[in-house]
């Protein structure tokens, strides 16, 4: 069976809703595969959301192995940085210590869902790790939120969520799959409508976050990120996506492909999710 490694802080509730989403998947028969292992970087008693996660875990009697980032940091008196190309040598030590307890899986695709820490080259290199980013291919990187405030910045028609491979170069890995929605028409256009005379800027200072345009882009994204992240996992284990030893993304035919495009079946799903 095709099996799939779990990379997770459990930081929030949205960890274990997405362990269940897939959990229920795979006992569905949708996803064709089984989760080998789930690893925490956070140890039973660092803090209350993580811990609700490790007992979901353990509920599902999946294999946890736990390893804590904070008290392995603890003990090596360095700061944390957080650009890839300047990881300290004792944290690049850490996904060392990682592999070392992993060693006797063999997933064929990991999965950072909700990992909260940047991945070295080492650990790129052994496993093929997917992970989420809120934009389509070749569009803005940084968080969530830069993300939208770029796209309003730009005055973009649309957008997306993609998984990408994960690399050492962060969020620039090549996409896997994607699906793209528009941020224009009925929906959108009377709260582009109350921004056209202001600058990014200015929307930022008065209103933030709470601005009626970055919060409808961001219920879009968000109404399509589990969908994504389950029919990545559906296509990955019926083999239409694979990641060739040499790190290319192919399809059921191996050909070569740029993010396979699963547009039309997410949005189905996001509106039969709505209908009453």
């Amino acid at each position: 069976m095709y099996q799939l490694g779990w990379f997770s802080t459990g930081r929030d509730k949205a960890a274990r809703d997405l362990l269940v989403a897939v959990n229920r998947s795979i006992k569905l028969g949708e996803i064709k595969a089984g989760i080998a292992f789930v690893f925490c970087n956070r140890e039973p008693g660092e803090w209350q959301e993580s811990d609700l996660f490790l007992k979901l875990v353990e509920e599902y009697h999946l294999p946890l192995i736990c390893f804590s980032y904070q008290k392995f940091k603890a003990r090596q008196g360095s700061p944390i940085t957080h650009q890839a190309v300047s990881l300290p040598l004792w944290r690049l030590d850490y996904d060392r210590e990682v592999m070392k307890r992993l060693e006797d899986f063999h997933p064929d695709l990991c999965v950072l869902a909700g990992y909260m820490l940047i991945v070295g080259k080492e650990m790129c290199q052994r496993y093929n790790m997917i992970n989420l980013h809120p934009a389509v291919p070749g569009g803005p990187t940084g968080t969530w939120q830069e993300v939208i405030w770029q796209l309003i910045d730009n005055k973009a028609e649309e957008t997306g969520v993609m998984m990408h491979l994960v690399t050492p170069e962060l969020d620039k890995g090549p996409p896997v799959t994607y699906c793209t929605f528009p941020i224009r028409g009925k929906s959108f256009d009377r709260y582009w409508g109350e921004i056209e005379r202001h600058t990014t800027e200015e929307i930022k200072k008065s209103q933030g976050e709470n601005n009626r345009l970055f919060k409808l882009i961001r219920q879009h994204g968000l109404a399509r990120e589990f969908p994504l992240i389950i029919s990545t996992l559906k296509a990955f284990s019926r083999g239409k996506v694979k990641i060739t030893k040499g790190k290319k993304i192919i399809d059921l035919e191996g050909k070569p492909i740029m993010g396979y495009n699963l547009t039309d079946e997410i949005n189905k799903q996001v509106k039969e999710a709505h209908q009453p």
